[in-house]
């Protein structure tokens, strides 16, 4: 039997002068409520609640951790809250404004710009659904990661990590602005230090340097992260995930597939930021942005004969497996 998770704080509710309105979201690190702020104005308002960690029953104020789990609670407390106050010193339209955060309820308050629209991951299902030829246009594509990394490269001068870039933590507004959500510095601080079976992390979009204890992260792990959010757009589903490809790696045959409705470049690209190798990946986001800018070489190449072959034998064994 699965654990309940630890109930959200009903409407009405007040905590540091904000009074929450509804929960907005909750993932197995927090919930997101919509709140009002003293002078009526709407917020988007984040607790740290661990699914695995804590317990609160409906109606309570203070989440309810057994003692064997208080380190580690104050761990991801103490991450999650210095996280928040490196945040709130970024400025930048692609990077979500942290306005506040505060101690209550023996946990933490982030409190941001409450934005109206819808995740990248919704565009994508959407797209999908609708059976497009194309998920995204290149052009399309092209700008809207041009955004995310302006706001990501200002992240990393401030000697932050993301660590949780996926489609579902990019929101896209409605005056179609790309910013960038829900970062994971608490979540990989638990991950590391909780001995937990399984890592927590989103299938398709955590680099292979994530699922290892001695892994060195640095921004070349937000841009594997970025190369899968690429390949989503492209394909309309994330890619195999680190462990599978280190197995066996078809990102090389997933992406000759698109050959011939997006340039080489934009292809080259995302395999360059998806090298199982994190040194053979972009080092920088100035790096990728560079040659992001170098749409103006657009080459389309068509699929040779022996590729085409090679691809209908792979799908007919993809169907006969199905």
């Amino acid at each position: 039997m699965s654990k309940q998770k630890p109930a959200p704080l009903p409407s009405g509710t007040v905590v540091g002068g904000y009074q929450v309105v509804k929960k907005l979201a909750a993932g197995g690190f927090g919930v997101v409520y919509l709140a009002e702020d003293p002078e009526h104005r709407l917020v988007a308002l984040k607790e740290y609640l661990p699914s695995s960690l804590a317990e609160r029953a409906l109606g309570e104020l203070i989440p309810r951790v057994k003692p064997d789990k208080q380190p580690l609670y104050r761990l991801g407390l103490k991450s999650f809250f210095e996280e928040g106050r490196s945040l709130a010193q970024i400025s930048h339209p692609s990077v979500v404004s942290v306005l506040n955060f505060f101690r209550e309820n023996e946990t933490v308050y982030m409190v941001m710009n409450y934005l109206q629209g819808d995740t990248l991951q919704d565009f994508i299902v959407t797209a999908r659904d609708l059976k497009r030829d194309k998920v995204f246009r290149e052009s399309t594509i092209r700008s809207l990661f041009d955004e995310m990394l302006r706001g990501l490269r200002i992240v990393h001068q401030h000697k932050m990590l993301h660590l949780d870039i996926k489609p579902a933590n990019v929101f896209v507004t409605n005056e179609n602005k790309a910013v960038l959500l829900d970062f994971g510095a608490a979540r990989e601080v638990l991950s590391k230090e909780g001995n937990f079976i399984r890592p927590m992390y989103t299938p398709g979009f955590a680099a292979p340097e994530m699922y290892r204890r001695d892994g060195s992260l640095g921004p070349w792990t937000d841009i594997y992260a970025i190369g899968a959010c690429i390949y989503a757009c492209m394909q309309g589903y994330p890619p195999n995930d680190a462990p599978q490809r280190l197995e066996k790696d078809r990102l090389n045959l997933s992406l000759s597939r698109l050959r011939n409705v997006y340039s080489d470049n934009l292809l080259e690209v995302t395999e360059w930021c998806m090298s199982l190798d994190p040194l053979a990946r972009p080092q920088s986001v100035f790096a990728l942005q560079k040659e992001l800018a170098r749409e103006t070489e657009r080459r389309y190449s068509k699929l040779t004969f022996s590729e085409r072959v090679k691809l209908q034998l792979e799908n007919l064994k993809s169907g006969a497996k199905a």
